[in-house]
C-alpha cells in the first residue's frame, strides 16, 4: 500500500525532532515469528525431512531468500528457492486466515500515531501478498505506506527498506524511530542511520550506542519515540 504523503511540517507536532515512525510487521506488532516457523516445519515435513530446532534462530527475521535458502541447503531438500517461497506463502497465507494475533502495545501504539498524525511506514521482508492481507487486520489507514521484502533488490539486513520508506515518506533517517524483534531488522535500520527500539521476540537482541532495548510494545508510546530523538541533540 501507498499514498501521497503530505508535506512534514504538517505531519509532525511542533517541536518535535521525530519525523517518522517505522515499524516491522512480523513479531513486532503481529505475533507471527512462530507462524513462520511451524509453516516450515510443516512444509519440509511433507517432503520428508526434520527441521532442527536450532535452526529457527537462523531463519528468523531474515528474507525468504536467506531463511528458505539455508532451509534447502540444511536439509538438502530437492525442491527449488522458487517453489519453497510459494508452498511457505500459501501456508502462512492460511494460517493467519484462522488467526491473526497482535502484539501487546501495537493496536494502543498505532492508534496513538494516527491520532497525532505521525508518518508512519510498514517495513518488513514478508512478501507483499503477505503485507496486504496482514493490513486488513491492522487497518492500512494507520499506514502512509508499506515496503515489502519483495519491493526491494536488498531487503533486511541491508538498509535499502529502511532507506526507501524514509525517502517516500521525505523524512531524514536519522529522524526515523524503528521498532524491530530481531537482530536482522535491527542491523538493517540502523545501517540506515536510524534509531532503533528492540522488542525481541524469538532471540535476546543486546542494548547499543542508537538501540534501545525493551521488552515488549508496552512500553513504547509516542512519548517515548520522540525522546528518542530528544537524546541526540
Amino acid at each position: 500500500m501507498t499514498s501521497t504523503v503530505p508535506a512534514l511540517g504538517t505531519r509532525t507536532a511542533e517541536g518535535s525532532a521525530l519525523q517518522a515512525v517505522l515499524l516491522d510487521m512480523d513479531g513486532t506488532l503481529v505475533d507471527t515469528e512462530g507462524f513462520w516457523w511451524d509453516v516450515e516445519v510443516e512444509v519440509f515435513a511433507a517432503l520428508g525431512h526434520t527441521l532442527d530446532d536450532s535452526w529457527r534462530h537462523v531463519v528468523v527475521g531474515g528474507p525468504m531468500t536467506r531463511s528458505a535458502g539455508f532451509l534447502i541447503e540444511a536439509t538438502g531438500a530437492a525442491i527449488t528457492l522458487a517453489e519453497l517461497a510459494v508452498l511457505l506463502n500459501d501456508g502462512f497465507e492460511e494460517r493467519i486466515g484462522r488467526a491473526l494475533p497482535l502484539m501487546p502495545g501495537a493496536a494502543r501504539l498505532l492508534a496513538e500515531l494516527h491520532e497525532h498524525a505521525i508518518p508512519t511506514a510498514l517495513v518488513s521482508a514478508s512478501h507483499r501478498r503477505i503485507i496486504d492481507r496482514v493490513l486488513t487486520v491492522l487497518g492500512p489507514h494507520h499506514f502512509d505506506l508499506s515496503v515489502a521484502g519483495d519491493e526491494v533488490s536488498r531487503t533486511k539486513p541491508f538498509p535499502d527498506p529502511y532507506l526507501m520508506a524514509a525517502a517516500r515518506l521525505g523524512a531524514d533517517p536519522s529522524r526515523c524511530a524503528v521498532v524491530e524483534d530481531t537482530a536482522t531488522g535491527v542491523a538493517a535500520a540502523e545501517a540506515a542511520g536510524c534509531r532503533v527500539v528492540a522488542v525481541p521476540s524469538v532471540a535476546p537482541i543486546t542494548p547499543a550506542a542508537g538501540r534501545t532495548v525493551v521488552p515488549s510494545l508496552e512500553a513504547v508510546d509516542l512519548a517515548f519515540l520522540r525522546g528518542l530523538m530528544t537524546e541526540m541533540r
